[in-house]
């Protein structure tokens, strides 16, 4: 652990690197659907396609990310990780909707390479009392980030700042993001004596281990890319900006949740993620499809985007801190936070594919496998660790 307060410096270098990161990329997450839809008169299969190469290929660099930060250097490996996000910064510069896609997935490729790596770096830098404060922290000032790049996008529209411009600008807080990583001490956690592996709570950790990655796969099945209810509010309000603004709402909303969720010190955390994070996530997205069914106004649209967003906060926080309790001081820390990151990915990429069909079809179709699928998931993962939140209840 560095130092004596929970919020010392490496937990704020990370946490201000993932600030300007999604200061970055965010801003080309929302504008990136208007862009391959709109701009470039692509179908929202497209769409689709672009995120599913994106997630699909993403599962690969998560899970090899955190094997390389563990075997080598986890401050270098997210480094690297984080200078390839750069590519997406390249997509307007070009008008051929193939060459958008692949500079798009060939940046979230590093984007994926860096997150266990550098949740394995913060996790080195908390202690276990704290461990969930840091991860609120880190995902409050990440989300922020998302939030203020929402907020800068919907200015320069206003201004009529061109899409190609847009994307030039993200370079440079992605710049500050790669720069803050390399000030980083490339700390490691020391090899822990766990108990032995036949115990009751190594049995408990293992199957709410599993639990978790089986959950968590199964909402990546769910987790479409936020480029879907943008484009279905936009088109229902008549008004791109609207549908921007929804964004915003879902990551100020996740921003609040994960630092109120981390900052809980007696929660049932098993319990709260498949509740308050899958679940009302999956209950977040079944409005979205009765708001397109019935034409409501976006109010509703609206109300299922922020259920979604604290959903997301919930997740984002609880999956990483119960996973780095469960191995806290091990040194395949990474690769077990990488499988995480990768068992998520790997739905994601059949999700996308999926909703982008459907979506052409029908948009509440595919809001509508969504929010059951993401159901599930809380159901699983409540049922494999109950007995999780009764030996860490307190932690």
């Amino acid at each position: 652990m560095q130092g004596k307060r929970w919020l010392n410096r490496q937990i704020l270098t990370i946490s201000f690197s993932a600030f300007f990161a999604d200061l970055g990329y965010q801003m080309i997450q929302a504008i990136f659907p208007i862009y391959l839809v709109i701009a470039l008169a692509s179908s929202p299969l497209y769409l689709g396609i672009a995120n599913a190469l994106a997630f699909g290929g993403g599962a690969l660099f998560a899970y090899v990310g955190g094997i390389l930060g563990d075997r080598y250097s986890r401050k270098w490996i997210a480094v690297i990780g984080s200078g390839f996000i750069l590519l997406m910064s390249a997509v307007g510069l070009t008008m051929n909707p193939i060459f958008a896609i692949a500079l798009f997935a060939g940046g979230w490729w590093g984007r994926n390479m860096r997150v266990a790596p550098r949740r394995a770096l913060l996790a080195s830098a908390s202690d276990s009392k704290n461990r969930g404060k840091a991860f609120g922290f880190l995902h409050a000032l990440d989300i922020g980030g998302g939030l203020l790049a929402v907020v800068v996008l919907i200015f320069m529209l206003y201004l009529g700042v061109s899409e190609s411009h847009i994307f030039f600008i993200t370079a440079l807080p992605l710049l500050v993001s790669t720069y803050l990583l390399m000030t980083l001490k490339d700390v490691r956690a020391k090899p822990a004596n766990n108990g032995n592996g036949k115990s009751k709570r190594a049995r408990i950790n293992k199957r709410a281990y599993n639990g978790i990655i089986l959950a968590t796969a199964l909402y990546g099945f769910s987790y479409y890319s936020l480029g879907f209810p943008i484009l279905t509010i936009a088109k229902m309000s008549g008004n791109s900006v609207f549908g921007i603004a929804s964004y915003g709402v879902y990551l100020g909303v996740s921003a609040v949740t994960g630092y109120y969720i981390g900052s809980r010190k007696r929660m049932k955390k098993i319990r709260s993620l498949g509740l308050l994070g899958y679940m009302l996530s999956g209950v977040g997205t079944f409005l979205l499809a009765l708001g397109y069914i019935f034409n409501s106004a976006i109010i509703l649209p609206y109300i299922g985007v922020a259920m979604m967003g604290f959903g997301l906060g919930v997740i984002e926080t609880l999956e990483p801190t119960i996973i780095s309790l469960m191995k806290s001081g091990i040194s395949g820390l990474g690769k077990s936070l990488g499988k995480l990151s990768a068992s998520r990915s790997f739905g994601i990429f059949f999700a996308n594919l999926l909703m982008g069909i459907l979506y052409v079809v029908n948009p509440s179709y595919s809001y509508i496998y969504a929010a059951v699928v993401s159901i599930s998931a809380g159901i699983i993962v409540i049922a494999f660790g109950r007995n999780y939140d009764l030996i860490y209840d307190a932690s």
